[in-house]
């Protein structure tokens, strides 16, 4: 998947993005998404690239903290773990309504049949 990267978004930043040549890579289509409404907040000024990599930052110390692996198998997840807080903390969606909708998308996945795209009724 090729993603455009404004010029602001410092990926230096993230020393630890799985990257090829030609930029981010994923191994799933919810990385790319969750990567790519990371750079769509960033655009809009909801936060700054520094506060990003701060968040991101202090999600994967944790996980060290935590001794899970630093192979790069989980980046994406702590990625939108670190999403998740930042949008949280700037209010954009509350604790309940974060919640809401994560079970929502779990229950859309479960219902899902493997290799379909999921669906969100909506709201």
């Amino acid at each position: 998947m090729t993603t455009s990267i404004p010029r602001e978004v410092d990926l230096a930043a993230l020393p630890a993005l799985p990257r090829d040549e030609g930029g981010p890579v994923f191994k799933a289509p919810w990385e790319a998404q969750a990567f790519a409404m990371t750079l769509a907040l960033h655009a809009r000024g909801v936060f700054t690239w520094r506060e990003w990599a701060d968040a991101l930052a202090a999600e994967l110390a944790g996980a060290a903290a935590r001794g899970e692996p630093d192979d790069g198998t989980r980046y994406y997840e702590h990625w939108l773990a670190a999403l998740e807080k930042l949008v949280a903390a700037k209010k954009l969606v509350t604790g309940p309504e974060l919640a809401q909708r994560t079970d929502e998308w779990d229950a859309a996945a479960r219902a899902t049949p493997h290799g379909k795209p999921i669906e969100l009724r909506r709201r």
